[in-house]
């Protein structure tokens, strides 16, 4: 897919997202929007994967360990075909298999049930050292926040995952600069983060997370760096795509009422 289309890809997964996130009264905006391209770019170009075979052995595997944006997953999930989009639209309803954050024995794509901040970074490090063992060549991926970065099982995961010289994993950090409390760097700072990363052995590149250009380059310098896991530092703006989300921490848990949300439609470029 070329980059104009993953770009018009991604404004479809936005939509999917700002209309069940108003559905359901309640979710995670701000989060799922600014991580929208990277996850588009990587169920759209990055990963080997079929929706028609949602377990074949040697798929890639996307950990989004930041759970609580979990719609922006769903959403693409859905336009990736692995459910249709109407399904999707019962988001956090009773009875309904889309829960506030991923749950992987009910939807079928989801590799890992995530919401407790930095265990699914944990847990992307196990899958990657098991694919190790087993001689699987499918590479795993995981997605963290910033804030997330503030829990200590983080740094955990990142010793061991180099120290198990752990190239067939990828992670890549929504660093939009902002959590539920407001800035990163009022609440806990996580600066410097790619000093950090790379004192800890890993191999670091820093993006714009909203070129998808950028975006699609980082993973093939990833995929060409052996004996290290890869960060991605990707610079995202909070709730990006919806301007009056954007840079708002009040938007990283509040659902938009009718009015915005035919506003935010409009501004992506669709229609309720």
């Amino acid at each position: 897919m070329d980059i104009k289309s993953l770009e018009k890809t991604a404004d479809q997964v936005r939509m999917g997202v700002v209309k069940a996130i108003h559905n359901a009264g309640s979710g995670h905006p701000g989060g799922s929007l600014s991580a929208a391209d990277i996850v588009t770019a990587l169920y759209f170009s990055e990963m080997n994967i079929d929706p028609e075979a949602p377990k074949k052995a040697d798929r890639d595997k996307f950990i989004l360990s930041k759970g609580h944006a979990g719609p922006v997953q769903y959403s693409a999930l859905a336009v990736r075909g692995y459910f249709g989009m109407d399904e999707f639209m019962t988001l956090r309803k009773l009875g309904s298999k889309f829960q506030g954050h991923p749950d992987m024995n009910k939807v079928p794509g989801i590799e890992m049930s995530t919401g407790s901040l930095g265990q699914g970074f944990s847990a992307a490090g196990g899958m990657a050292i098991a694919n190790k063992l087993d001689g699987n060549p499918g590479r795993i991926y995981a997605l963290i926040g910033d804030g997330e970065m503030q829990e200590g099982i983080i740094w955990e995961a990142a010793m061991s995952a180099a120290h198990n010289k752990l190239d067939n994993m990828v992670a890549i950090l929504d660093y939009n600069g902002m959590q539920i409390d407001g800035k990163n760097e009022d609440v806990m700072t996580v600066a410097p983060v790619t000093d950090k990363f790379k004192s800890f052995g890993w191999n670091v590149i820093e993006i714009d997370g909203h070129d998808f250009k950028e975006i699609l380059d980082a993973f093939d310098k990833a995929r060409s760096c052996k004996g290290k896991p890869t960060m991605i530092v990707a610079h995202t703006i909070k709730g990006k795509g919806v301007s009056y989300m954007e840079n708002n921490p009040g938007w990283h848990g509040k659902a938009p009422n009718e009015e915005e949300t035919i506003e935010a439609i409009a501004e992506l470029g669709g229609e309720i």
